[in-house]
């Protein structure tokens, strides 16, 4: 094909862009759509002419095809051509707090809160020389024996409660863990305002208490006739010791003891079960 046949046909082409509604209605009037012209190769460049491609670009210079609108845009597609919102991703959250750290909870053996409960049925705590002055000293002792009852180890055999810490309070020297009935009785004797131990430092040992008994004179060995006292320590070897409650007509002896099945209890014994008892009037 001549330059010159394709200068025409760009003449022609700028022709229907420049009126593309008559185009259209030549287009109906012949029945039918113009098929998509197939890409022709490249025509031969003469030497110093204008190829088709630089025709073409020339002819279509100034010439911007309308953008077509959103609903167009819809309609060619069959969307919206806009993009679903993403939904947002749902973590579960940890609960604030939880159990289960090495099979338990990490909470203490005992709670705090029992340090509120070191007397019974409300009474106030006792404090050091609280009672001094009302009635004898055995007396004292009972009562204030009476009003730890029910004070138990948390958890049971542990040696441990809020109530045992503050029964350790009254011996120089107390250690965590170790059997309490000695540091109760030196805590009940302290907190009536008559401190066991040479020095009131308390003793923490049923054995301490018999060898300080036996130095002081307070020492009473058990045998026939003897009848202890209310507030006395009632002593079974070197291994228990406790409070003489009082003695019942029938000569069995109501206690007040520490350390009794993992906790403070009222009990009865014979006659015969103590070794000996130490006088605290």
């Amino acid at each position: 094909m001549s330059v010159e046949s394709v200068l025409q046909r760009v003449a022609t082409l700028e022709q229907a862009l420049a009126n593309p509604t008559a185009l259209l209605a030549a287009a109906a009037r012949s029945g039918g759509t113009a098929a998509p012209a197939e890409t022709a190769p490249e025509a031969a460049t003469p030497s110093g002419g204008s190829s088709f491609a630089e025709a073409l670009q020339s002819a279509s210079a100034g010439y911007q095809a309308p953008s077509p609108s959103a609903s167009a845009l819809a309609t060619a597609t069959g969307s919206s051509g806009v993009e679903p919102a993403t939904a947002a991703l749902a973590y579960p959250t940890l609960p604030s707090t939880y159990t289960g750290v090495a099979g338990g909870s990490t909470q203490p053996p005992y709670s705090a809160s029992g340090l509120s409960g070191l007397s019974v049925a409300g009474s106030p705590t006792p404090t050091l020389g609280s009672t001094a002055g009302t009635g004898n000293t055995g007396a004292r002792i009972v009562a204030i024996a009476e009003s730890q009852i029910g004070q138990s180890e948390q958890p049971p055999g542990s040696n441990e409660s809020p109530a045992i810490a503050q029964y350790r309070s009254a011996t120089a020297g107390a250690m965590p863990g170790a059997p309490w009935c000695a540091y109760f009785a030196s805590w009940a004797a302290r907190q009536a305002g008559a401190p066991l131990g040479a020095q009131g430092e308390g003793l923490g040992s049923v054995s301490e208490i018999w060898s300080w008994a036996q130095s002081s004179g307070r020492a009473i060995p058990n045998g026939p006739g003897v009848v202890p006292q209310p507030g006395d320590l009632i002593v079974f070897g070197g291994e228990h010791v406790g409070i003489v409650k009082d003695v019942l007509p029938n000569g069995d002896i109501q206690t007040v003891e520490g350390n009794y099945e993992n906790k403070v209890a009222q009990n009865t014994r014979t006659p015969t079960e103590a070794t000996g008892y130490v006088n605290m009037n």
